[in-house]
């Protein structure tokens, strides 16, 4: 007998296409697609409401951690991982993932999912105006990142997304380059998620309206099918990169995120 009907795990296969396409085509995270997706996923299956956005971005963490690691082990097979960087970063990043996943635990689901609203707007501005040139600066000292790395920890911990959005420009604008900046940043997503989805077991364990052979709020059935179909996705956007009209459709999507948003947060 099927863990899913197959309605519910066509759906589910497209949204984890649709993220890795975009991914790759774009450089964006999938939280951004497989969020919004699996909060209307969730609540056909019958998820209660209270529980379906700690589902649908706890599920959405644990899936960048088999992506992320995907796109990290590629670059780093190209040189493009600052390692010594990665490993200042880290501290950070872990401490920040597993209080951003026990807050997310205990916040109600509205004010969550209205949160990843304000996330999806501030992602759409990002996309539709794009980032000004900036001078080159100098990396933080250890206190620095260590903080830097909280806090993009706990925000993606709490929002279900890798973080690249808030590391990639951060690194960019500090001299190792976009494309260092990419990598390292693919690196950084992994143990990230890796904590955040541990927090959001635990977190969720005993809860009362979970789906079906969920792990506290993970629900794994989502997991595996978003990522069999999300990583050879990336692979084919990463390649039609190179050909298509990325900027164009980046504002396309960006517009897209912003009705997205501006939904999430009318509730």
């Amino acid at each position: 007998m099927s863990l899913l009907p197959l309605f519910d795990l066509i759906a589910l296969v497209l949204t984890g296409a649709v993220a890795g396409l975009l991914a790759g085509l774009l450089g964006i995270g999938g939280g951004a697609v497989i969020v919004p997706a699996l909060l209307l996923i969730y609540a056909h299956m019958g998820a209660e409401q209270g529980v379906i956005a700690h589902q649908a971005v706890a599920t959405s963490l644990a899936s960048v951690v088999a992506t992320g690691a995907t796109s990290a082990w590629v670059h780093h097979r190209r040189g493009a991982v600052d390692w010594p960087l990665f490993l200042r970063l880290v501290p950070g990043l872990l401490v920040g993932a597993w209080c951003g996943a026990y807050a997310a635990g205990w916040m109600p689901g509205d004010v969550l999912q209205r949160l990843f609203g304000l996330f999806l707007l501030f992602s759409s501005a990002r996309m539709l105006i794009g980032a000004p040139p900036a001078t080159p600066r100098p990396l933080p000292g250890a206190a620095g990142l260590a903080g830097f790395g909280t806090l993009v920890g706990a925000l993606s911990a709490l929002l279900g997304i890798g973080g690249g959005i808030l590391v990639v420009p951060f690194l960019a604008r500090r001299g190792p380059g976009m494309r260092r900046a990419v990598a390292t940043s693919s690196a950084c997503g992994v143990p990230l998620a890796l904590v955040g989805s541990v927090g959001f077991v635990l977190g969720g364990w005993g809860r009362e309206g979970l789906l079906a052979h969920s792990a506290g709020f993970v629900y794994w059935p989502g997991v595996l099918a978003i990522v069999l179909a999300s990583v050879p996705m990336a692979v084919l956007g990463a390649r039609l990169a190179h050909g298509l009209p990325t900027r164009t459709l980046k504002r396309v999507f960006g517009a897209l995120l912003a009705v997205v948003g501006i939904e999430l947060l009318a509730g």
